[in-house]
């Protein structure tokens, strides 16, 4: 997206891009449900999100991972509860699917604005 350099644009995409690495995350410990000693992973998104809306540069950087804590250790060692999964899982892809609205917004203004810009002459 290099060629729309936007504040607004360049946060859409790094929004979708921490949506998508938590999707991986959750669909990776939905995955490891029933793997003995798997330790449940995630994100801190809105903590990722402030400060990539702070201007802290991504520059290819992936986002901290970490362990989650507070959840019930089953005896084998695995704390995955597939009911907290499902429910991340949903709501990361509403929040995709909100980005992807948004950007999808931006392209028609842009569209819209080369349309009229072409026709006005």
């Amino acid at each position: 997206m290099s060629w729309i350099h936007s504040a607004q644009a360049d946060l859409l995409a790094r929004y979708m891009d921490l949506a998508a690495k938590r999707q991986s995350l959750i669909t990776s410990n939905i995955a490891n449900v029933d793997t003995p000693g798997y330790r449940t992973k995630d994100i801190d998104f809105q903590g990722e999100l402030a400060r990539a809306m702070q201007g802290q540069p991504a520059d290819q950087t992936e986002p901290f991972v970490h362990e989650v804590t507070g959840l019930v250790t089953r005896p084998d060692g695995n704390n995955v509860s597939i009911d907290r999964e499902g429910l991340l899982l949903s709501e990361v892809q509403l929040q995709f699917g909100i980005a992807e609205q948004l950007l999808k917004s931006q392209f028609k203004n842009l569209q819209m604005a080369i349309t009229e810009g072409g026709t006005s002459a």
